[in-house]
């Protein structure tokens, strides 16, 4: 292919092949949060929104989010010039020298994550037909057009405030914003779980918590520096920032769990991990390392306060999507009109020297995103309901989403307690002597 750079293209493949693991990860990290009678529930709804949003993508999602729009539309939705993704076969990015079909895989990527994202605020609750349902429906109305807003020359793109124009540099408003808000207003059409305040509903599996965290954080390096575009010294900007904002929040969680609990536990290492991932996706190439710290610092404490929010205020966001997605993504947004700095890539923050305006047109890209994000799904949802149903029956919520939706089980426990009565009417079991029951566990 003629003007071909082979350098980024590889790089862009690779980023999306870690992106896209991300949302496995993502499975795992939600999976382990949730009660083990619905852990496969939870599972699925990520895995499924791979599948759906994948084809979605080739379709149309693509030419939707960045095709040229015409006419008034075009402030607000791409055209359909692309879709199919045909056009694109063969040809290369003039300017950033790879194919513009890697380019299409690695933002398809994105939507599958977005998607997958709201699905923990109404873990243990949701009609799996239903959320079949709302992921396409979601992607067409909410994703495409605000990823077009953002990034495909979209009226966010186009704000400007005293010369300052929207930074965000991997999705703060376009993924975390947007799936928080999506999750919060979810959460106000489904209700609240059976038992939700009074009865415990803590993780079931603290490993799988911490392997997805792990999965995560690997991706999110694709993520990033991915969006650099190029195997660069932007990318490389973007690599540091992500890490050391990601262990910054993890301190900072974990500070604030001492001081609250006087304990420091597994679950908060790992929510630490993902706020500081969300804070930095918007400021990654805008910030210097020190600010990312700070960064870190602020997404991890805030957000340790923030998932708390939902006992005070009584929406059930099972999974913490609305207190780490949308207020760590806020906290990104608005912490680049603070803290960006000229010696990386952008102008400066107030913290710099900088004007008021970058921080207004944060704030104006986060505003106008969440308010959209929370409208539009408040609606689809409400419209699911009405059709189908969208809360499932308190019988099957009391008995386990993996049993009564999918004929499975995580863990075979009813197998095992039959595999060891059989052995103890056989003789070819004991009970255990006394005085190892505790060494035993």
């Amino acid at each position: 292919m003629e003007g071909l750079d082979t350098g980024t293209t590889a790089w862009l493949l690779v980023s999306a092949a870690l992106v896209m693991l991300m949302t496995p990860g993502l499975a795992f990290f939600y999976g382990g949060m949730s009660r083990a009678k619905s852990v496969l529930n939870m599972m699925l709804m990520s895995f499924t929104s791979i599948a759906i949003v994948s084809v979605l993508w080739v379709l149309v999602g693509h030419t939707l989010a960045y095709g040229e729009g015409s006419g008034p539309l075009a402030p607000f939705i791409g055209g359909l010039s692309d879709a199919g993704l045909s056009s694109m076969i063969g040809e290369v990015d003039p300017e950033g020298g790879y194919p513009l079909l890697v380019d299409a895989g690695f933002q398809m990527m994105f939507a599958v994550i977005t998607v997958a994202l709201i699905s923990g605020a109404i873990a243990d609750r949701a009609k799996f037909g239903a959320w079949l349902l709302f992921v396409p429906v979601w992607s067409l109305l909410v994703y495409f057009p605000v990823a077009h807003w953002v990034w495909g020359g979209g009226w966010v793109g186009d704000i400007t405030i005293g010369g300052a124009e929207v930074v965000d540099f991997a999705g703060g408003t376009a993924v975390h914003i947007n799936a928080g808000a999506a999750a919060l207003a979810l959460t106000m059409v489904l209700g609240r779980r059976k038992g939700f305040g009074s009865e415990s509903m803590k993780p079931h599996n603290l490993p799988f918590v911490l392997l997805g965290a792990a999965l995560l954080w690997f991706g999110w390096f694709g993520f990033n520096a991915g969006s650099a575009y190029a195997a660069d010294a932007t990318a490389a900007l973007a690599l540091v920032n992500t890490q050391v904002a990601t262990a910054a929040a993890t301190g900072a969680w974990m500070l604030v769990e001492r001081i609250r609990y006087g304990k420091i536990t597994a679950l908060g290492f790992a929510s630490g991990a993902i706020a500081g991932l969300v804070a930095i996706t918007p400021a990654a190439a805008d910030v210097t390392p020190v600010g990312a710290i700070g960064v870190g610092v602020l997404s991890g404490g805030i957000c340790a306060y923030a998932i708390s929010w939902k006992f005070k205020f009584k929406y059930d966001d099972a999974l913490d999507v609305v207190g780490i997605h949308m207020v760590g993504g806020i906290i990104g947004s608005l912490a680049i009109g603070l803290l960006a700095s000229a010696a990386a890539n952008g102008a400066n923050g107030l913290a710099y020297g900088g004007s008021f305006g970058l921080l207004a047109v944060q704030a104006v890209a986060v505003l106008g995103v969440a308010l959209y994000s929370f409208a539009l799904t408040w609606v689809i949802a409400k419209l699911i309901d009405l059709v189908m149903g969208f809360r499932i029956p308190v019988h099957i919520e009391t008995n386990g989403l993996d049993h009564e939706l999918h004929s499975e089980t995580a863990y075979a426990f009813d197998e095992l307690d039959d595999e060891l009565e059989g052995q103890e009417a056989t003789g070819l079991s004991s009970p255990t002597p006394p005085g190892e029951e505790v060494a035993s566990r």
